[in-house]
């Protein structure tokens, strides 16, 4: 099978690493890779927003399989397009995708399906998200209705901060037409979770949990970003609540799109707080995490290529989602000043020296005369597995002593939520 891969990040990588895998492989593309996507396929200078380019790309080279990493050409409508054409596309269609292009819209979808999820209002206009706010209690919650790249989310703790954040989106755009409505809504407390299902229509499997670290310090401090590390499974959701979850927060909206006429193919990711209420839904993904999906490679034992392909035959019944039993656990190095402004074009060192059973995945990387240098703000993921977490997260920070780039910087406390829980 040909395969393209569409993305650039560590999830990139660790797909590509996975697919790569498949003996049902013939050769692999990825657009636009990366530093370490390049030793398993062939990249292509294709950006992921250029959704025309792609298409004719996949055309020409008669792909058969499509993949795609992050959420931008899903929620432009590339699966549409590609099923045009007669390629099958590992990835929702537009109208599906708005589960996350649309904040507003996902969270009616969860009033109308009975998903708990925190209270909230949506509003495009500033005055009255102004009157609104002023009426409320605080922490409030005040996110940016579309993609906005993981950094749209506020929460805020008084008026003032509020009429802040509200005046940067919806009058300052600074986040351009995606903070022109806004949802408003209740701070939600507790854990989070991510909760993972390939879906193919009515039918889905489960991926075990897995736990995201989003904020930029040590003991979630800081802004917001991409996402400094992560580790699978997450004791807050240990495997045999999993059908449970399932039934409350993943098979209500895959029915439901399905009666619309918009059967969900793809991953439908399910952001998680447990709450002393109970489970809610904090957002909807279509695709797999960053960095979630990098220890979920590592632990996940068959054939990727096998299931993704069976999602979109509606077969996803037949195949088997083995899982191995140990822990995973990924660190994010990253540029110093990321989520803001970074340095670039720095030389990575040490690679050679990580251990073989740790692996380490690209993200903001590319090579050159088989030395690598950094692109991004997050530019590896350091990710091992182990047999509980105690023992992933020590080989994965051993290995990070192996690396070193200038202004690197990394979270030293990944895995201690869950460590933490574990010991009460």
């Amino acid at each position: 099978m040909k395969v393209l891969l569409i993305g650039s990040g560590g999830r990139e990588h660790a797909l590509a690493w996975k697919i790569s895998q498949s003996p049902r492989l013939s050769e692999l593309y990825i657009a636009p890779g990366n530093g370490g996507t390049q030793d398993l396929g062939q990249n292509v200078s294709i950006p992921s927003s250029q959704i025309e380019d792609l298409v004719k790309f996949a055309c020409e080279q008669k792909i058969d399989l499509v993949v795609v990493g992050p959420e931008l050409p899903l929620v432009q409508g590339i699966a549409d397009q590609l099923a045009n054409h007669g390629i099958a596309c590992f990835g929702p269609n537009q109208f599906a995708a708005q589960l996350e292009g649309s904040k507003s819209f996902a969270k009616e979808i969860m009033l109308k399906t009975g998903v708990p999820t925190a209270a909230f209002k949506v509003f495009d206009h500033l005055d009255a998200a102004l009157r609104y706010v002023q009426e409320q209690n605080f922490p409030l919650v005040i996110k940016a209705d579309g993609l906005a790249a993981g950094k749209g989310v506020s929460i805020v703790h008084d008026f003032e901060q509020a009429k802040r954040v509200l005046i940067q989106l919806m009058e300052e755009k600074i986040f351009g037409p995606a903070g022109e409505k806004v949802v408003i809504e209740e701070a939600l407390t507790g854990e989070e979770a991510s909760f993972l299902a390939f879906c193919a229509g009515n039918e889905v499997k489960y991926l075990p949990s897995s736990q995201d670290h989003k904020r930029i310090g040590n003991n979630d401090t800081g802004p917001n970003t991409g996402g400094m590390g992560a580790y699978s499974p997450a004791p807050i959701l240990p495997d045999d609540q999993m059908e449970a979850i399932g039934d409350l927060v993943i098979k209500p909206i895959i029915t439901y799109l399905e009666k619309q006429g918009h059967p969900f193919t793809g991953i439908l990711y399910a952001g998680l707080m447990f709450t002393p209420q109970g489970p809610k839904v904090l957002e909807y993904n279509v695709r797999f995490g960053d960095p979630e999906c990098q220890p979920l490679m590592v632990r996940l034992d068959s054939d990727l290529l096998e299931i993704m392909l069976a999602c979109t035959q509606g077969k996803l019944a037949n195949v088997e989602l083995k899982v191995k039993p140990e822990t995973a656990l990924s660190v994010v190095l990253a540029a110093k000043g990321y989520p803001q402004n970074y340095p670039k074009g720095m030389l990575i060192q040490g690679l050679e020296n990580v251990p073989e059973d740790v692996i380490v995945f690209h993200a903001g990387t590319r090579q050159e005369n088989g030395k690598y240098y950094t692109t991004g703000g997050r530019v590896l993921n350091v990710t091992a597995l182990g047999q509980d977490l105690p023992e992933a997260k020590a080989k994965a920070y051993q290995a990070v002593k192996q690396i070193y780039f200038e202004n690197m910087y990394f979270r030293t406390d990944i895995g201690d939520k869950g460590i933490k829980k574990m010991s009460a």
